[in-house]
């Protein structure tokens, strides 16, 4: 996305300074994408919730559900010391925020935007928060239920997959591979996955033995976002993303010990000694 410089401005957010009397500016700068520069004024802020946006973008709408990408940094306003409390930019990646699921004030902000604004949110702490809270959010991208990729089916070593928008997985009624192997399914035009990048991905996880599904983005109603190639996910996902181009359907077979490991995951009733099998479309890349 390309980036655009936003100058100094000073935001009608506030009310006036509890101390002077005299109206209260914050200023923001720098450019879209970018870690921002935020300035605050003297005096602590008003009660109620303030909101504005800086930039208006071109891309797609913010509904409810859907998973916004975002580069965000969050203060504390005390009227002192203002501590950055919270930063996708110290993090090295952008963040995944569920619209439906943030604080009610932080939702209110992003509901509704385009892809592509800078939005600035003073929300206070009767609005879903311990303290009030600057957030300064640059809206990446946006990622909705039905968000999907072009892609055929397809099989490997027995397992057969649909090449539906919501692929079907039937898995053989014989023993599972011991070994964990994976194919790509529809090769996507997209940059190549990368270590340390934020991932967005639609997917569908089955249990070989009697091919029970136990997770699908599709039921939970929102894609997956996490980043690859750093341990955040199972090592059977690693191994199998890493590198595939984006809008790419990949299907994968995953032993123990590339999945949950002698511990299984009891949440999804998995136990130690299933071998996993997942479809997994790769929507984006951040």
């Amino acid at each position: 996305m390309r980036r655009r410089t936003i100058a100094l401005l000073l935001i009608p957010l506030l009310a006036p300074a509890a101390c002077s009397g005299s109206p209260s500016e914050l200023k923001v700068a720098g450019a879209f994408g970018a870690r921002p520069m935020v300035v605050f004024p003297t005096g602590r802020p008003a009660a109620e919730l303030r909101i504005d946006q800086l930039a208006a973008g071109s891309g797609a709408t913010l509904e409810q559900d859907d998973v916004a990408i975002v580069q965000y940094t969050a203060h504390v306003w005390d009227g002192g010391a203002n501590r950055l409390v919270d930063s996708s930019f110290n993090r090295g990646a952008p963040a995944a925020f569920p619209l439906g699921r943030l604080p009610p004030g932080l939702d209110r902000a992003l509901r509704g935007r385009k892809v592509g604004s800078r939005v600035v949110a003073a929300i206070p702490p009767g609005d879903g928060l311990r303290d009030e809270l600057v957030y300064v959010v640059d809206i990446l991208g946006a990622h909705g239920r039905d968000t999907t990729v072009e892609a055929a089916g397809g099989s490997l070593a027995g397992v057969r997959v649909t090449g539906t928008d919501r692929p079907r997985l039937t898995v053989p009624r014989t023993a599972p591979p011991t070994a964990f192997t994976a194919t790509v399914l529809s090769r996507g035009s997209g940059s190549a996955t990368q270590t340390g990048r934020l991932l967005v991905a639609q997917c569908v996880g089955v249990v070989w033995d009697g091919g029970r599904v136990f997770d699908s983005t599709w039921r939970t109603g929102r894609p997956k976002t996490f980043t690859i190639g750093d341990g955040s996910v199972i090592r059977g996902w690693d191994r199998a993303l890493l590198g595939v181009p984006v809008g790419s359907r990949v299907l994968m077979i995953v032993p123990p010990a590339d999945g949950y490991g002698a511990a299984g995951h009891p949440p999804s009733g998995i136990r130690p000694q299933d071998t996993l099998v997942f479809a997994v479309d790769i929507l984006a890349a951040y």
